[in-house]
């Protein structure tokens, strides 16, 4: 069972991936190490890397929000999309030390658009969507409950 962990910024993600590893669950924040890389101004996953973990890890939660995601998408059995109201998400980018995504105004408003554009495409391949209003050990239940 692998599992996509997808949202716009301040959703909960690390939150999540740092509850279920704590739960012993195998986690990859693809924000971090040799997943992505930046293209034309544009962080993507490397696709290659990305389908080598996949492949060689039959038990995985990953976290990650990028547009070649969907390339990938045959390696999930889910894709659980994390979301939050706007307000929520404006107050944990302003309050998070571990990320200083979205601090910027501009960093701010673009995760604001998203939540029109983007989000909308994540919901309609999600298989499980969690409101993250909720305590993060309820919502590795919830997710846990739809996974296993």
């Amino acid at each position: 069972m692998r599992v996509l962990v997808t949202g716009m910024s301040g959703v909960g993600k690390s939150a999540l991936l740092a509850e279920l590893a704590a739960r012993g669950f195998a986690t990859v924040e693809t924000d971090y190490g040799p997943y992505t890389e930046v293209v034309d101004g544009e962080r993507l996953w490397r696709e290659d890397v990305m389908a080598e973990l996949l492949a060689s890890s039959p038990s995985l939660f990953v976290s990650g929000t990028v547009r070649n995601q969907v390339r990938l998408r045959g390696f999930f059995s889910h894709v659980v999309l994390l979301s939050a109201p706007a307000p929520v998400l404006v107050r944990r980018l302003a309050s998070r030390t571990s990320n200083s995504y979205g601090k910027d105004p501009g960093e701010l408003a673009e995760t604001l658009g998203y939540l029109e554009t983007v989000e909308p495409l994540l919901r309609a391949s999600a298989t499980l969507e969690v409101v993250t209003t909720i305590p993060v050990a309820e919502v590795a239940d919830l997710v846990l409950a739809h996974v296993l």
